[in-house]
């Protein structure tokens, strides 16, 4: 099994990685848009804080051997339902070509308040 950190202190305090690959299937943990400085990208914006989420996820995903497009599903889990049209424009956009499943759920609080939107992922690493 391969790990991998995205430096978030969360990671430690809580006990988990960022992503986990075993055989050729990743699963990448709920990742918030935090920047490298522990602040929050675009507070207020939920596409940029969705486009965050997923560049974490993409750079998780190369490190363990696969990228963006082998992706296979995503779970949103978002403060306000009703900013639907704003997370889906990031997620098309980041996708384009190669749209995984994913799901979307409402939930009453993430770990800041400031944010709006978590992403979990699942990827595969292609034979070659």
């Amino acid at each position: 099994m391969q790990r991998v950190w995205s430096g978030s202190p969360f990671e430690e305090k809580a006990g988990y990685c960022r992503a986990i690959r075993s055989g050729n299937h990743i699963w990448v943990a709920a990742t918030a848009p935090f920047l490298d400085d522990g602040s929050i990208a675009g507070v207020g914006d939920m596409k940029a804080q969705t486009t965050r989420c997923l560049e974490i996820i993409a750079e998780a995903v190369t490190e363990l051997g696969s990228d963006i497009s082998h992706v296979t599903a995503t779970r949103m889990f978002v403060t306000d339902i009703t900013r639907t049209a704003e997370l889906s424009d990031a997620h098309r956009e980041f996708f384009a070509d190669h749209p995984p499943a994913a799901s979307l759920v409402e939930v009453s609080a993430l770990v800041h308040p400031d944010l709006l939107i978590e992403i979990e992922a699942e990827a595969v690493v292609e034979d070659d």
